[in-house]
């Protein structure tokens, strides 16, 4: 497995050489779905038992060779890359003619986020993660090199800098002893160190996890990526984040770290995923729709982190693999489904000629297999059972609810609140895909280019259907797929840790609760049967044509052929309870009410503007900040020779005097 592994890496590097020449991209593309495929082989056999023990590299930092292992839990998250980088790097492929700008920037984002999943040691896993960030800024900078998404680049490269910087100071602390995870486990934190690492840890892979309130980016960045990337992104880069947290707060900081850790995480992860789910209900752009509805789930993962953490050290240790379980699979169901969602929208945008879902509607006859699609993507993300994102939220849900056997009231309550707003959380983002479904694809065609829309061929067919294949198999199969994640529970909370499982079915043991997702898919697809086999057998053989139901308007006239756009609900519309209900929640919302003249024939107007409270609570005063400090750099140029050395000597005499009082501790 090591020489696949190493084969894999080489291939990436060979193809990232190769797309930067701009010479024959689709081959580039075609070579990192094999290169994803054989990660993805690495990862299942490291979960079948075939691990790889950590192992040194003939190169690395001065003090000491690179380290790369695969254990169960960095193969889990091989499998979520896997399934995410094939079919994004088909669609890639598939796309005519396929982008030359990210060819090169491509294969390292890959890359990057396989190194930091197998790294044994901190400066590898630091590098991968920083390889990462950088080429996914490359890949949104060579899509927009000027106007506003070439502000969006800057703003992610900042929060990307930030991320890698607070990581650094969390290694910095956790390491003293050496960056290899070995070393890091033999002495774990205590005291302020401790709670120093989890604040550096939850700045540095929170913000890229797009926790609150560093998710601004994310709304902005993921839609301004290629599609390709941008399932790339929502699919997988997230998780590297969410890996990273993992692998630093439950398993090089130790075990014997106290139960409060869990509590930030629990608030914040439940304010993200119901600012994410609220955003998704009102964007006006699909793919920005779908990057808020990550934020909501990433929120939901963050929340079952907590409670691992909060269940670990009140010494529950079946409730915390219960909620470890929930994170995992979570992790895995999201990773299909929302790969699956970004893709369908890029064959969207490429096909119908559209983000705006009002110049979409009725594209489920014109594109069958996409609109298929998109719908069983949109269920699991919906959380509709059988469909593959019920069983994790479900097991998320059910250790919530156990919250109440931790003996502090404080946990309790702050458990039953993380509860109440997870269930809301989950309630809008289901809202939210009913929303994009029938704006998208239901409906009239509401523009001559939607109604003339061409359904996937070939490649970004087959680029559709794998992760389509796959979210079905996990939806029936997710008692299975945890059980191959026992090892990944284990390797974080002990080898008596197990997963919640019976069988084909999602079992809690003594709690007597039970999910078989089997059973439920079964009953269903005996209940479509009799349905259609009675609709049939009870219908009559000639064809009838009828009026479509058009929701009480009037037929279009013969001089608008698709029907006037006002007889259909709007994105704006559709949203706007849930916006004047709730909105002002994850948005500063505007309203500006125009009144028509007395006498006259013009309409009144509305005009609503919103803005995520995060850029108005953090992204301005930043931007104050830097004027500010640029007006008082200025003021340097007037400074002496003298002054200038004085500055020098003080800033260099600190430094060492830091240096030894680190060394001293």
């Amino acid at each position: 497995m090591l020489t696949l592994l190493g084969l894999a890496f080489l291939a990436l590097l060979v193809l990232a050489v190769l797309g930067g020449t701009g010479r024959a991209p689709r081959i580039a593309f075609l070579g990192c779905a094999v290169a994803m495929g054989a990660m993805g082989l690495v990862g299942a056999s490291a979960l079948l038992g075939g691990e790889v023990p950590p192992t040194p590299l003939p190169f690395g930092p001065p003090w000491a060779p690179a380290l790369v292992a695969v254990d169960a839990l960095s193969a889990w998250f091989l499998l979520i890359l896997a399934l995410v980088g094939v079919p994004a790097s088909l669609f890639a492929a598939a796309s005519s003619p396929p982008p030359r700008a990210e060819g090169a920037a491509f294969p390292l984002f890959l890359a990057g986020m396989a190194a930091a999943l197998v790294a044994a040691d901190g400066f590898s896993m630091l590098l991968g993660f920083e390889v990462m960030s950088l080429a996914s800024w490359g890949l949104i900078a060579a899509r927009h090199p000027r106007g506003p998404g070439r502000r969006t680049a800057g703003l992610y490269l900042g929060f990307a800098l930030f991320s890698g910087l607070c990581l650094i100071a969390g290694f910095a602390l956790l390491a003293p002893a050496g960056l290899g995870f070995a070393a890091i486990r033999a002495t774990p934190p205590e005291g302020w160190q401790a709670g120093a690492v989890l604040v550096f840890v939850l700045l540095g892979a929170g913000s890229k996890a797009g926790l609150v309130p560093f998710h601004v980016w994310l709304p902005r960045a993921h839609p301004a990526a290629a599609t390709p990337v941008s399932a790339l992104m929502s699919g997988a880069m997230v998780k590297v984040a969410l890996y990273v947290m993992l692998r630093m707060l439950l398993d090089l900081a130790g075990p014997a770290q106290p139960l409060w850790w869990g509590l930030p995480l629990v608030a914040v992860g439940g304010a993200t995923a119901l600012l994410g789910a609220l955003r998704a209900n009102l964007e006006q752009d699909i793919k920005a729709a779908l990057a808020c509805s990550t934020l909501e789930n990433m929120g939901l993962m963050a929340v079952g982190l907590g409670l691992a953490l909060l269940f670990r050290g009140a010494d529950l240790r079946p409730l915390a693999a219960l909620a470890l379980a929930a994170v995992l699979l979570h992790a895995l169901n999201h990773a299909g489904f929302k790969a699956l969602l970004f893709l369908c929208a890029g064959a969207v945008v490429g096909l119908a000629g559209s983000r705006d879902p009002d110049r979409l509607g009725g594209l489920i006859h014109r594109m069958p297999w996409v609109a298929g699609c998109a719908m069983f993507g949109a269920a699991s993300a919906a959380a509709l059972p059988p469909f593959s994102g019920f069983a994790s939220e479900w097991l998320l849900l059910q250790s919530l609810i156990q919250g109440f056997r931790v003996a502090e009231m404080s946990v309790q309550l702050v458990a039953a609140a993380a509860l109440a707003v997870t269930g809301m959380a989950v309630g809008l983002a289901a809202a939210a895909m009913v929303r994009f479904v029938g704006l998208v694809f239901l409906g009239r065609p509401r523009t001559p280019m939607a109604a003339g829309a061409q359904d996937a061929t070939g490649l970004m067919r087959a680029s559709l259907l794998i992760p389509a294949v796959a979210s079905a198999l996990l939806a029936v199969l997710a008692a299975p797929m945890l059980s191959l994640a026992g090892g990944a529970i284990q390797v974080l909370l002990g080898p008596n840790a197990r997963p919640a499982v019976a069988g084909f079915d999602l079992a809690l043991g003594e709690l007597g609760t039970r999910y078989a997702p089997w059973a439920v898919a079964g009953l269903l697809a005996l209940a479509v049967t009799i349905l259609v086999f009675a609709v049939r057998r009870r219908s009559k053989l000639e064809a009838v044509h009828a009026p479509a139901w058009d929701c009480g308007f009037m037929a279009p006239p013969p001089h608008l052929p698709f029907g006037d756009p006002l007889s259909q609900v709007s994105a704006a519309g559709l949203g706007q309870p849930i916006r004047r209900s709730l909105g002002g929640v994850a948005l500063v919302i505007h309203e500006r009410h125009g009144a028509a003249a007395p006498g006259s024939a013009q309409p009144a107007t509305l005009r609503v503007t919103a803005e995520d409270r995060g850029v108005a609570q953090l992204l301005r005063p930043l931007a104050r900040a830097r004027r500010r400090l640029s007006r008082e750099a200025e003021g340097l140029r007037n400074l002496t020779l003298r002054a200038y050395l004085g500055i020098a000597f003080g800033t260099l005499l600190g430094l060492l005097s830091l240096v030894a009082w680190l060394e001293r501790g």
